[in-house]
């Protein structure tokens, strides 16, 4: 019977919803300390288990077109990131950071290595990613991102 409970408390820990799972849209944009307009960027992210669903997709007239996707574990391990042909175009890893923040990193070969921390609001309606990216010449840009929850 001891062994029963605990197992339960295992499986409902291990499939807890993470806070993040959601479907976001772009409200804002800054790169370098400017504001930037962007196309209507949508951040669905959906769990299934333990893994987390990222798919980043942009409308190109009048139609969701996904940009990127990756599907990883909360555990920093690597997972592959595909572009929108749904081929791989680089690696992430996405690590828990508390109860309300996500470190995430993003490279691949001729892209910018990304690093940086995603952050759910108190009240679960805003989503703010923040990002450092660094191009192989050594440049860095720093990004926000502010998400609405729909």
């Amino acid at each position: 019977m001891k062994y029963a409970a605990l197992l339960l408390c295992a499986l409902l820990h291990a499939s807890a919803a993470e806070p993040i799972a959601g479907t976001w849209l772009l409200k804002s944009q800054q790169v370098a300390g400017q504001e930037r307009g962007s196309r209507p960027l949508t951040l669905r992210i959906t769990q299934s288990g333990d893994v987390l669903e990222f798919e980043y997709s942009v409308t190109v007239n009048q139609k969701q077109e996904i940009s990127l996707r990756f599907a990883a574990r909360l555990d920093g391990s690597e997972a592959d990131v595909k572009g929108p042909n749904g081929q791989k175009i680089g690696t992430a890893k996405v690590s828990r950071f508390g109860p309300s923040q996500y470190l995430v990193m993003l490279q691949g070969a001729n892209r910018p290595t990304s690093a940086g921390r995603m952050t759910l609001s108190r009240d679960g309606k805003t989503l703010t990613s923040e990002a450092d990216a660094s191009v192989p010449s050594g440049a860095k840009t720093h990004t926000t991102q502010v998400f609405e929850r729909q």
